[in-house]
């Protein structure tokens, strides 16, 4: 089992940047894929950025060149680091990682 925990969500202009973090509860050693996704009012929720144990990352074609996903093993944590913001990117974001989810970070971007 794995308690995942978000950071870093608020209140941005469009074009600005934000940095998202994702504690896990244990080693992310032993984990191989983590994810960034997120949900919109009134949308489904959609994958946005995933990496892998070796580094590997996979992206959304929406945030391709904007969004940076990483990791880093030793402090047991998944960022998500997002420039060029836009209103569309507003969302709660949530990590995901071995059918466990965190509680969610909101990001709103105003135009």
């Amino acid at each position: 089992q794995v308690q995942l925990v978000e950071s870093g969500g608020g209140l941005v202009q469009a074009g600005g940047s934000l940095r998202l973090s994702c504690e896990a509860s244990r080693s992310l050693f032993d984990i191989n894929v983590m994810g960034w996704y997120r949900q919109a009012p009134g949308k489904q929720r959609e994958a946005v950025a995933l990496i892998s144990s070796g580094g590997t990352t996979n992206y959304a074609d929406s945030v391709k060149g904007r969004f940076t996903v990483s990791r880093d093993n030793a402090k047991n944590t998944v960022y998500l680091q997002m420039n060029s913001l836009k209103p569309e990117d507003t969302a709660i974001y949530y990590c995901k990682t071995n059918g466990y989810w965190g509680q969610g970070t909101q990001v709103t971007v105003s135009s």
